[in-house]
């Protein structure tokens, strides 16, 4: 005597297979789901040139004076005078570590805060 054939959802229900379908699948991390202490270096926007006036007629008065530092003294002086001008305007936003809601959050921030808050790699 032949065995009976049943419809192939019978089978599926015999041998359990209909409750895999349903259960999420395994997943297994390569490494351990914890921050590290440290994000990349990622550059910032580039900023906008700055003396850039300065700089071209400081230029232009050492062609017009065959590259003589001491006929151009002003104009060497009114630039080096505008490169810290910016450079302490730099400095001071950057030192801004006040973070607006919109705000990303720049490398250098991340990782100042990581290294104030780190994570717990031992219990006590």
């Amino acid at each position: 005597m032949a065995a009976p054939v049943y419809p192939a959802w019978v089978t599926r229900w015999v041998s359990g297979q209909w409750r895999q379908k349903k259960r999420p699948p395994l997943i297994r991390p390569t490494r351990p789901l914890v921050l590290a202490n440290k994000v990349a270096n990622r550059r910032e926007q580039a900023g906008e040139a700055t003396c850039i006036t300065e700089m071209s007629v400081m230029m232009a008065c050492w062609k017009q004076n065959d590259f003589s530092s001491s006929a151009c003294a002003e104009e060497i002086r009114m630039f080096h005078d505008c490169v810290a001008k910016a450079e302490k305007e730099r400095r001071e936003k950057a030192e801004e570590v006040t973070l607006g809601l919109r705000e990303n959050l720049t490398s250098s921030k991340a990782n100042k805060l990581l290294r104030r808050f780190p994570n717990i790699t031992r219990y006590m």
